[in-house]
C-alpha cells in the first residue's frame, strides 16, 4: 500500500512541473505576440466624392515601440464601390491578416432652401403665395424640379429624394396674420424751415400696407407748430391698419429769424491763423461789429477762446480740409466734423450747432469721390440737429481778390440794400485782414447793419449739384 501511494505522488508531481512549464511558455509567447490596435473601424461608409483618409493600424511591442502601417492602396471616392482589403504584418515568427470593407457610396442627403422663412405670415384676406424654394445634391446636382410640395392646413411640406434614395424634407409654418406695419413716406423734405409768421403748408404723407388696399383716410396728423415763435417743432403722422398695426413717421418744421434786408453777415472760414484771425478780432471789436467763424483745427487755441468770448458765432469747417476724404464716405465726412466740434467745446464750452461744408453745399468736386454725396450729407446734418449755412456774395478772397484793393472792390460791387449779405471771406488771408476795416467803414456809411448767424437765423442754402 505505500509503494502505491508514492508513485501516485510522483505522477502528480510531474504532472505539475509540466502545467508551470506550459504556463511559462504560453506567457513567454504572448508577450512576444505584438498588440495590433485598429485606428478605424472594419467596416467603412464613406460618402461618394469626399476626402477619405485611412488611419491604418498600430503594432505595439513588449517594449513600448509602437509602428502605424497605411495600407498600400487607393480608395477611389468618384463612384460606388466596395472594396476589400486587408492589412497585412509579418513579424520574425507570425504573419497577421486584417481583413477591411469600405463602402463607397453616395450617402449625403440633398438640401431644400426655402425663399423667405421657415415661419410665414400672410395676410388673413389673401391667399398664401408661395415664395420659392430650391433644391440642391452633391451628386445629381439641381433637383428643384423633383420636389414635392404638399399644402396642409397651417403648414407646407417639402421633400426631395436623390437618385440615390436619400431623402430631405423641410417644412415651412404658414400663419394668417398680419404683422407688418404700413409704410409712411413724406411729401416734401424731412426738414422744413419757416420764418416768423410764415404759414405752414401741410405737404402730407402716402401710406401703402401689405394687406389694406387704401388706408390714406386713416393717417392722424399732429403738430404744434407756432409761427409766432423761432422754435423747433414737429408734425407726427401716424397710421394703422385692420389688424392695428400701427406706423409714425416725423416732420420736422424749424421757425427761424429771417435774414434781414440791408445787412451784412460776415462769414469767415479756414481759421483761425496767429497774424490774421487776432487782427481781424481786434478791428472786429473796434468797429462793434460781431461776425461767424466757422473754424478747423488750424491756429491758437486762444484764438477759438477769444472768438466766443467777444461775442462772435463759432461753427465748424472741416478738420482736414481734404476733399478727398471727407467726401468719400459719410462716415469720414461726420468723424472729421465730430474732430472740430470737440475742439470747439474742449476750449470754450460751447457746443456748436453751426456748420458750413468745405467748398458749400452746391460743390461739385465731391462728386469725384462718391456720387450724390452731397445730397445725403445735407439731410443728414439736418436730420442730426445741425444747420448749414452757405453764402450769397462771395468776396473772392480764395481766388481772384488777391490784394486789398481788388477785394475791397469785390466786395463793395456784390453787396446790395435790398438783400441780406452773406459774405464768404477767409480769415487766414493777409489781404482779407488788412481790406476789413475799410470794408466795414464804407459798408457802415452807407447805411448797412451788421449781424452775425446763430442756432435762430434762417438757413442761407445754395443749389445741390450732387
Amino acid at each position: 500500500m505505500k509503494i502505491k501511494k508514492r508513485r501516485y505522488f510522483i505522477n502528480e508531481y510531474f504532472i505539475n512541473i509540466i502545467v508551470i512549464f506550459a504556463i511559462i511558455l504560453i506567457s513567454i509567447f504572448f508577450l512576444l505576440v505584438p498588440k495590433i490596435s485598429i485606428n478605424s473601424p472594419l467596416k467603412e461608409i464613406v460618402n461618394i466624392d469626399s476626402h477619405y483618409s485611412d488611419n491604418g493600424i498600430t503594432i505595439s511591442n513588449i517594449l513600448g515601440n509602437k509602428t502605424t502601417m497605411k495600407p498600400l492602396y487607393d480608395i477611389n471616392t468618384k463612384k460606388d464601390r466596395t472594396y476589400n482589403i486587408n492589412y497585412t504584418y509579418k513579424d520574425n515568427i507570425f504573419t497577421y491578416h486584417i481583413p477591411k470593407e469600405i463602402t463607397v457610396k453616395d450617402i449625403e442627403k440633398p438640401t431644400i432652401k426655402l425663399k423667405g422663412d421657415r415661419i410665414e405670415y400672410y395676410c388673413p384676406n389673401k391667399e398664401y403665395k408661395e415664395l420659392g424654394y430650391s433644391a440642391y445634391d452633391n451628386v445629381d446636382k439641381d433637383i428643384t424640379s423633383k420636389v414635392k410640395v404638399e399644402r396642409l392646413k397651417n403648414k407646407i411640406i417639402y421633400s426631395v429624394i436623390d437618385s440615390s434614395g436619400n431623402k430631405r424634407e423641410v417644412i415651412r409654418k404658414i400663419v394668417a396674420k398680419d404683422k407688418e406695419k404700413p409704410t409712411i413716406k413724406l411729401n416734401g423734405e424731412d426738414n422744413i424751415f419757416l420764418g416768423i409768421n410764415d404759414i405752414y403748408i401741410e405737404e402730407n404723407v402716402v401710406v401703402s400696407d401689405n394687406c389694406d388696399l387704401d388706408i390714406s383716410n386713416k393717417v392722424e396728423i399732429i403738430n404744434n407748430i407756432d409761427t409766432t415763435k423761432v422754435g423747433d417743432y414737429k408734425v407726427i403722422y401716424k397710421v394703422k391698419d385692420t389688424s392695428n398695426n400701427e406706423s409714425e413717421l416725423i416732420r420736422n418744421v424749424k421757425v427761424r429769424d429771417t435774414l434781414k434786408p440791408n445787412t451784412i453777415y460776415l462769414t469767415f472760414d479756414d481759421g483761425p491763423r496767429d497774424g490774421t484771425t487776432d487782427v481781424i478780432l481786434d478791428i472786429l471789436k473796434e468797429k462793434g461789429v460781431k461776425a461767424t467763424f466757422f473754424v478747423t483745427m488750424n491756429g491758437s487755441d486762444s484764438l477759438i477762446k477769444r472768438i466766443v468770448d467777444e461775442g462772435h458765432s463759432i461753427g465748424i469747417h472741416t478738420a482736414s480740409h481734404r476733399y478727398d476724404i471727407i467726401y468719400a464716405s459719410v462716415d469720414n465726412y461726420f468723424n472729421d466734423l465730430e474732430q472740430v466740434k470737440d475742439r470747439i467745446y474742449n476750449i470754450s464750452g460751447v457746443e456748436t450747432k453751426l456748420v458750413r461744408f468745405p467748398g458749400g453745399s452746391s460743390n461739385t468736386i465731391s462728386k469725384k469721390y462718391k456720387e450724390g454725396i452731397m445730397t445725403t450729407l445735407v439731410n443728414d446734418i439736418l436730420n442730426k440737429g445741425y444747420q448749414y449755412y452757405d453764402w450769397n456774395v462771395d468776396s473772392g478772397d480764395a481766388s481772384f481778390a488777391t490784394n486789398p484793393t481788388k477785394l475791397y472792390n469785390s466786395v463793395i460791387n456784390s453787396i446790395s440794400h435790398d438783400k441780406y449779405n452773406v459774405i464768404l471771406m477767409h480769415d487766414t488771408k493777409t489781404y482779407t485782414r488788412d481790406a476789413l476795416s475799410k470794408i466795414i467803414d464804407y459798408s457802415l456809411t452807407n447805411g448797412y447793419s451788421f449781424d452775425s448767424i446763430d442756432i435762430d437765423t434762417m438757413l442761407v442754402r445754395q443749389r445741390l449739384n450732387n
